[in-house]
Order: structure tokens, then sequence, then C-alpha cells
């Protein structure tokens, strides 16, 4: 199968990761928040380094439940710290618990953060080729409404990226099967 231009094919959990789950559209709240807060982590990293990580993060974060991780206080952070596999940045995991408060704070908002994200584009995936940019409009505006919300680590780069893994905007490239 041809694949999208980054995908490193000798690593195989990234050629699963491209050929089962980048792109696909998803509207599932859980997995919206996971994407998210690996998205995160990635911020001066490879999203090849977080993925190897990935599974370390959901036995670390709980499997990713927002509500477990929202209730984490101090020592909890320092036992993060201390947890081997996962990215030990101090910053990052105190934007994970502060951000996972804001996402439970969206959902009552809207009903789910999936109504929130998709909001943005009327429910509509958006069609643009990864290589054409790193942030958009509909990533500067998302970017903008979370930082003012509370979040931290979502600059429109990141939000760029998290819209093209959870499908919200379809970016594999013309030499691309999947396109």
């Amino acid at each position: 199968m041809k694949r999208c231009a980054w995908v490193n094919e000798r690593n195989a959990l990234y050629v699963k990761y491209h050929d089962e789950e980048w792109g696909v559209p998803s509207h599932d709240d859980p997995y919206l928040f996971e994407m998210l807060v690996l998205e995160c982590f990635v911020a001066g990293l490879s999203w090849e380094c977080v993925l190897k990580k990935r599974e370390a993060f959901r036995a670390a974060l709980a499997g990713f439940d927002a509500r477990t991780l929202a209730s984490c206080g101090e020592e909890e952070i320092e036992a993060l710290m201390a947890t081997p596999g996962i990215i030990r940045h101090r910053g990052k995991i105190e934007a994970a618990v502060a951000n996972s408060r804001v996402f439970l704070a969206i959902c009552q908002e809207f009903g789910s953060f999936a109504a929130y994200a998709w909001g943005f584009t009327g429910g509509r995936v958006v069609h643009e080729p990864w290589q054409l940019r790193t942030t958009s409009p509909l990533s500067d505006a998302i970017s903008r409404d979370l930082k003012r919300r509370g979040m931290r680590f979502v600059g429109s780069v990141t939000i760029y990226s998290w819209l093209q893994a959870v499908g919200i905007i379809c970016g594999h490239g013309p030499e691309c099967a999947k396109a």
C-alpha cells in the first residue's frame, strides 16, 4: 500500500498507526482526549518517540481517563515524574492534569468534546494534504479558544497535528492510498 511520505516504513508501529488510526474521523471523547494529551507531549519531540511511549503513558495516566487525571495533585505529579517509560517533563505533566480539567469543563458545556471540536467545522472533515502547512485558520481558532479556557501546550502547530490525527483534517497526501 502507498502511504504518506512521512511514514517511516521501517517502524511497524508507525505504519500501523498511519494505516489504522491517523486521519480516521473520531467522535469518541476518550480517544480525542488521549490524542490531545499525546500531542501535547510531542512539543519539541517527534511523534515516533511519543508513539513508542504510548503504552507506558496509558499505564501511567490511568488509561487516559480524564476524570482520574483531573484529580491528580502534587503527590501524583511527583509519582509521574519518577515513572520510567514516559516523557518526564514537569510542565507537560502539569499541563496534562490542567488540560484534563478544561477538557471535562468543555464536555460539560457542549455535551461532549467531540461536539466542541467538530463544531468548528460544522461537523465536516477538512481535506488538505499533510505537507500543505503546519497551522491553519482552523487550528489557530481552536488553539486560541483552548488557551483562553486554560489549556497549555496547545499551540496552533500542536492543534493542527491533533486535528489531522483525529480526522477532523484529512491530511493524507496525494501519494497515499488513504487520500
